[in-house]
């Protein structure tokens, strides 16, 4: 769900200048995701940072101000001394400079958001060798040396395209909405809803539309292809501002409002509702902001001594008809991602606490 863009050395050079100036915390213990710190007394005034892509989307934010909360709860514990969020703006040099900077600083914790799958490995496995304890979340590094917190994504086309074929009865024409061509969440995403639709002969893709994940160009794009097929009895999509591009078409063409899958983008939610009476139906999940809590609670119970999965696979949310209300929010804003927060027993029982 991140951007790229490229930044130059003068970027590099700042956030360095920015993190020299930071006064170290506690020192760390030699440990990393295989091992533990020896004594639950560690775990006190831990100097936390975040390093992300990007903190321009409307996700990376509404997870910021989660995270926050985290903190703070935990700053009142006295576990976390410090926290600093590190934005690259897209850079991943720049990305690497700051974990590397990091590192220097003394941080006992470092959780990444990834800008790419492979490039930060190596200041990763750095940080780790160096004591660190390193959690990624949301989009993760390929390096097995971190403790790793995701959904699957692939579970995560599955689980829709499950539910719109139960919709249809197990036949029927369908659209899909694939996003942004070469996208690697979207192409996992829809990997896994092709092996659903592939074992069912009587459900036919009549037509897949690539579009931004932006609801303008996203409703034009399948406003195109529902000239096209008309008769359609269902819409696959993986994302929200999608789904509320395929369903604000429907209404605004008088067109037959057939099941659409989606995720938790709001403004899908509060269109989702305001078209229960008429008789729509959907299904979304969610790439929870409460991921980047998950995190910050398996780094501390590894400092404390919990042996942490390596990896942890985050149970994807799922949004009915039933329990819509909710999760729609009227008085929020369109790009704002609702979601229900998991209780810490939860969180404890996926930490292995």
């Amino acid at each position: 769900m991140n951007s790229r863009s490229v930044r130059g050395a003068v970027a590099v050079a700042a956030s360095l200048c920015a993190l020299v100036a930071l006064s170290a915390c506690t020192a760390r213990p030699d440990t990393g995701a295989e091992g533990v710190s020896a004594s639950p007394a560690r775990a006190r005034n831990l100097k936390v940072g975040w390093s992300t892509s990007t903190l321009t989307t409307a996700w990376m934010r509404q997870t910021l101000t989660t995270l926050q909360g985290d903190v703070g709860r935990l700053r009142s514990a006295g576990t976390v001394g410090s926290f600093r969020a590190f934005d690259a703006g897209g850079d991943t040099a720049l990305q690497i400079a700051q974990i590397r900077a990091m590192v220097r600083q003394t941080y006992d914790v470092i959780l990444v958001d990834a800008g790419s799958p492979t490039a930060l490995d190596p200041a990763l496995e750095e940080a780790v060798a160096s004591g660190v304890t390193v959690v990624a979340f949301d989009s993760l590094p390929t390096t097995p040396a971190v403790v790793k917190v995701g959904t699957d994504r692939r579970a995560w086309g599955a689980l829709l395209a499950g539910w719109l074929v139960d919709a249809l009865g197990g036949t029927g024409d369908i659209i899909a909405m694939a996003g942004p061509a070469g996208a690697e969440s979207r192409d996992e995403r829809w990997a896994g809803a092709a092996a659903v639709f592939e074992q069912y002969p009587g459900i036919k893709v009549v037509d897949t539309v690539h579009s931004a994940n932006s609801v303008e160009p996203a409703a034009r794009a399948f406003a195109s292809a529902y000239a096209r097929h008309p008769d359609v009895r269902g819409v696959f999509s993986p994302g929200g501002t999608l789904s509320a591009a395929v369903l604000r078409t429907l209404v605004e063409t008088g067109g037959k409002l057939v099941p659409v899958t989606g995720e938790n983008y709001n403004g899908f939610l509060k269109l989702w509702r305001s078209e229960r009476t008429a008789g729509f139906s959907a299904l979304a999940t969610a790439q929870p902001d409460y991921l980047s809590v998950i995190a910050l609670e398996a780094a501390v119970a590894q400092r404390e001594g919990v042996k942490v999965p390596p990896v942890v696979d985050v149970p994807l949310p799922e949004i009915t008809d039933d329990v819509l209300a909710r999760y729609a929010d009227p008085g929020a804003p369109d790009d704002t991602y609702p979601v229900e927060a998991l209780p810490q027993s939860r969180i404890d029982e996926l930490i292995g606490r």
